[in-house]
């Protein structure tokens, strides 16, 4: 197809995705779902714990910090996650199951039910979420405002976000194989370590659009 060809068919489609305006052209635009899509879905055949492995190094790599436990040894590990970063108040979402708090003490735990305003949260040291999926490859948590997860707000306001990913079921290898498993009418949140920006001077500044410290727990 030539550079002509090519433009004529942009234009096109622009057209038929104008259908309803005075002019536009009447055959249908082709249909996403018939596009052929013949790149790589995934760059190697893992293991479950190669998967994981994986997604700590990457997590890391964005100065996260990842910790691993047992369904056992979650609760505990969350309280001495708030107790190091000496949080005062937790909130969480109200999907989040209790039993997983039963270690904490020093800090108190509000839920998010009735939801709490920007200004409340504001003041509020930690939040605790689950995740809807983690993508290996690029060391991506994705939040899709799930019962664990509850509003978005509640990841982007506290300074320091707890987030629990259950190994391996949750874990996908890349954003190829985590899109089908997402439902794109939701409002999806994906994190890659902490909040961070870079100004001219590529200086690193961190917690400036959501949370300064991000701890990941890889639950199995």
């Amino acid at each position: 197809m030539t550079a002509t060809d090519s433009r004529s068919e942009v234009l096109r489609r622009i057209r038929a995705a104008l259908g309803d305006r005075p002019g536009a052209d009447p055959r249908p635009a082709p249909d996403p779902a018939a596009i052929p899509r013949t790149y790589l879905a995934v760059h190697a055949d893992r293991t479950p714990e190669q998967r994981t492995d994986l997604l700590a190094e990457n997590l890391a790599d964005y100065r996260a910090h990842v910790h691993r436990c047992t369904t056992d040894s979650l609760a505990p590990t969350l309280a001495r996650l708030l107790a190091d970063h000496h949080s005062r108040t937790a909130v969480i979402p109200p999907g989040l199951p209790h039993h997983w708090l039963t270690s904490i003490t020093g800090t108190e735990i509000l839920d998010d039910e009735p939801p709490l305003t920007a200004r409340q949260l504001d003041t509020v040291d930690s939040v605790i979420t689950g995740c809807a999926l983690a993508i290996a490859e690029t060391g991506t948590l994705v939040l899709d405002t799930g019962p664990d997860q509850g509003r978005r707000i509640l990841s982007l306001v506290p300074d320091h976000h707890i987030c629990i990913v259950h190994a391996p079921e949750q874990i996908v290898d890349s954003l190829p194989h985590a899109l089908p498993r997402l439902d794109p009418r939701k409002p999806l949140t994906w994190i890659s370590g902490p909040s961070a920006t870079s100004d001219i001077e590529l200086d690193r500044v961190e917690g400036v659009h959501g949370p300064r410290t991000l701890d990941v727990i890889l639950v199995s």
